[in-house]
Parts: structure tokens; sequence; C-alpha cells
């Protein structure tokens, strides 16, 4: 397998609500709801940088399409990190995120390995981290 990620879904409980949160209040760019027209087809694409997308499908599509059955999810499965170029702008983001319904697990701080980060849960509880690296170059 070559190290090439493309997209990474992310399984909702309810798309628009997910929808709003992450266009609305966290800032990323989408045409919104799509592919409504196909039973299990709704769907929503957010372009990130590198031209890796996110995407938002509700899970019982994603269980369908997956023949697996819908299980409770457990939060500290996966962790998304969202690395930053300073302090403030985690700062910023934790920020951002509490303001449009996010759950601030763990707010920013120092931490062990010399960096700054901390943790929210969207509202589907997915795991966000929020990170600054010192040693790590992030373009604007």
């Amino acid at each position: 397998m070559k190290p090439s990620i493309a997209m990474i879904t992310l399984g909702v409980d309810n798309l628009e609500a997910s929808l709003r949160f992450y266009r609305d209040g966290m800032g990323l760019a989408t045409e919104g709801i799509m592919g409504t027209e196909f039973e299990h087809g709704a769907v929503v694409f957010f372009e990130l940088k590198g031209g890796l997308k996110l995407a938002l499908w509700p899970r019982d599509s994603l269980a369908h399409d997956t023949k697996l059955p819908v299980l409770p999810s457990s939060p500290t499965s996966f962790a998304i990190a969202h690395n930053v170029g300073s302090k403030a702008e985690v700062d910023e983001v934790m920020a951002q995120a509490s303001k449009s319904g996010a759950s601030v697990t763990k707010p920013a701080q120092d931490t062990f390995w010399g960096g700054y980060g901390g943790y929210f849960q969207d509202p589907d509880g997915h795991l966000w981290e929020v990170v600054w690296n010192p040693d790590w170059q992030i373009e604007a």
C-alpha cells in the first residue's frame, strides 16, 4: 500500500447538524449535502489541504455500505490532529470549536514533548486534537 490517504469519512448521527458545525461553526467550505437522490447516498464533502477530503456520511449509511452493524462509537478509538502554526492559533481554533458546539475534553496546554495542544469532540463525539509542534513548519 502506498502512503496516500485521499479522504477521511466520519459517520454522523445527524447530517444537517454536522454540516452546520463544520461549515458554519468551523468555517470549512462545502457545496453542502449531495447524493440525496440515492438511498444511503446523502453525504457532505469538505476540501482540505493537500487534496485531502473530509466526508460526513450518516452512520446508518456507512454501516449499510460496509455490511457492518451500527455500534456505539468510542471517541478514544480514533483522533484527527489539526496542526497549526502557533500557540495562539491553537487557542483560536479551540475557542471556535467550543463556540460552535464542540465539547472541549482537554483545554489547550503545554505538552510533555514541548508542544502545545488540546482536544475537543464534535457533535457526534469525534475527537480532534488541535496542536502546535515547534519542530514542524506548517504552511499558511
